[in-house]
C-alpha cells in the first residue's frame, strides 16, 4: 500500500509498504479515509525527529522511519479477537494516544493522555494516518454517527485539543476569552469556547489573512494584530469594567503571546498554555501573584472525551470543517500539503489528505 513515510528533516518520502497484517487480539485494521496534516507533523518534517523516537520506545517499541499522521478516521475493515466496540463497516474517528492501559499511576486514574510511556499512532507506533490502512487498538478507535461526514472524523483530534484548552479555563456561558494565535488549534479553540457559551471572544495573531478567516468562521470575533494593536489595552477597553477577559488561551508556543495573556487576563483570571514552547518563556511572575491569576497547562486531551467532541461536531455546535481549507491526494502531500503550510503568507489553515 502507498504511505507517506518520514526519514529525516525534510525528507517525507511516498513508498510502497506492506498493508497491516491480521489484527491480533484487542486490535483492529482500519481503512483510512482523511487525515489531516498537524503542526506537530510539520514541526517534524522541519525540524525532526522530534516526538519520532530514534531509540525504540519503552512502550510500542517503534523507532525510525515513521508514517505520518494522527488526525484521522476511516472505515473498520477487520477485527481482533474480543474486540466487541467496534464492527467490520463502522465508521471511525481515531484517537491516536497509544499507552498503558493498566499497571501505570495515570493508568489507573483514567489520566491516560499523562503516561510517561505515551505513544501516538503516527509518530511512535506501527502506522499512521498518512497510509491507506493502519493497525491500531479497539481503544483508538470510537464509532461516528450517520450525520458526521468522513471529513469531520478526522477533525476529531485536533477539535479534542480545543475543547480540552477550553474546559481547562473553565469557559462557560457568558464567558470572555482571548485566545492568542489564528492557526487551526486557535480557530478551533474559538469555535469550542462559542460551543461553551462564551459571549466575547477575541483573537490575535500577527497574520491579518489568518484573521480574516476568523471573522468569516466565526462573525462578531474581536480581532487583534500586535504589530497594530496593544492586545491586553483592547481586551481590557472592551471588558466589563475595564478588568480584562475571564480566560486567555495561547495557541502558539510564543512567549509574546503568552506575556499577552497575562496581561490581558482579569485578576483571579485564568491562563491556559496549549501551544507548546521550544525553549524556556521568562515571565512576570510578580504580575502572575498580583493578579492572583490561575496558570494551567493543557496536554492532548482526556482520552474519554471522544464521545463528547462526535457529539459536539455532528450536531454542528461546533462546525470544525470550517477549519479546512485544502484537501488533496497522498502524492500530493509534501508540495501541496507540507510546504504549503509552511509558507509564511499563511493562506491555509486546515489541509485534508483524502485517501480514498
Amino acid at each position: 500500500m502507498q504511505a507517506l513515510r518520514f526519514h529525516a528533516a525534510r525528507d517525507l518520502r511516498i513508498e510502497d509498504i506492506p498493508r497491516p497484517a491480521k489484527p491480533g487480539p484487542g486490535q483492529v485494521v482500519l481503512r483510512n479515509r482523511f487525515v489531516g496534516i498537524c503542526g506537530t507533523d510539520l514541526h517534524e518534517y522541519s525540524y525532526g525527529p522530534i516526538f519520532i523516537p530514534t531509540k525504540p520506545h519503552p512502550f510500542t517499541g517503534s523507532s525510525g522511519v515513521q508514517v505520518l499522521g494522527h488526525e484521522f478516521g476511516g472505515v473498520i475493515e477487520a477485527v481482533g479477537e474480543g474486540v466487541t466496540s467496534v464492527s467490520v463497516g463502522d465508521r471511525v474517528a481515531v484517537q491516536p494516544l497509544i499507552m498503558p492501559r493498566s499497571g501505570d499511576y495515570y493508568a489507573a486514574r483514567g489520566l491516560y493522555h499523562l503516561s510517561d510511556k505515551l505513544a501516538l499512532a503516527g509518530l511512535s507506533w506501527v502506522g499512521g494516518g498518512m497510509a491507506e490502512a493502519a493497525l491500531l487498538n479497539d481503544y483508538n478507535v470510537e464509532r461516528i454517527p450517520d450525520e458526521m461526514s468522513d471529513e469531520e472524523a478526522a477533525l476529531v483530534e485536533p477539535t479534542a485539543v480545543a475543547v480540552y484548552a477550553c474546559d481547562r479555563g473553565g469557559v462557560s456561558a457568558g464567558s470572555s476569552v482571548l485566545i492568542t494565535g489564528a492557526g487551526p488549534i486557535g480557530i478551533l479553540t474559538m469555535l469550542a469556547a462559542r460551543a461553551a457559551g462564551a459571549t466575547q471572544l477575541f483573537i490575535s495573531d500577527l497574520n491579518d489573512t489568518r484573521l480574516e478567516m476568523a471573522r468569516s468562521i466565526l462573525p462578531g470575533v474581536v480581532t487583534l494584530n500586535p504589530k497594530r494593536d496593544e492586545v491586553d489595552e483592547a481586551v481590557r477597553a472592551a471588558s466589563e469594567g475595564g478588568v480584562g477577559c475571564d480566560v486567555a488561551i495561547e495557541c502558539v508556543g510564543n512567549e509574546h503571546a503568552l506575556k499577552a495573556c497575562l496581561a490581558a487576563v482579569r485578576k483571579q483570571g485564568v491562563v491556559v498554555q496549549t501551544g507548546l514552547h521550544p525553549h524556556e518563556n521568562p515571565l512576570d511572575w510578580f504580575q502572575v501573584t498580583f493578579k492572583d491569576v490561575d496558570i494551567r497547562g493543557s496536554w492532548a486531551y482526556p482520552t474519554h472525551l471522544w464521545p463528547r467532541v462526535i457529539r459536539l461536531i455532528s450536531s454542528g455546535q461546533l462546525p470544525a470543517s470550517k477549519v479546512v481549507t485544502r484537501r488533496i491526494r497522498l502524492r500530493e502531500a509534501v508540495s501541496d500539503g507540507f510546504d504549503a503550510l509552511l509558507d509564511p503568507a499563511g493562506t491555509q489553515l486546515k489541509i485534508l489528505i483524502d485517501l480514498s
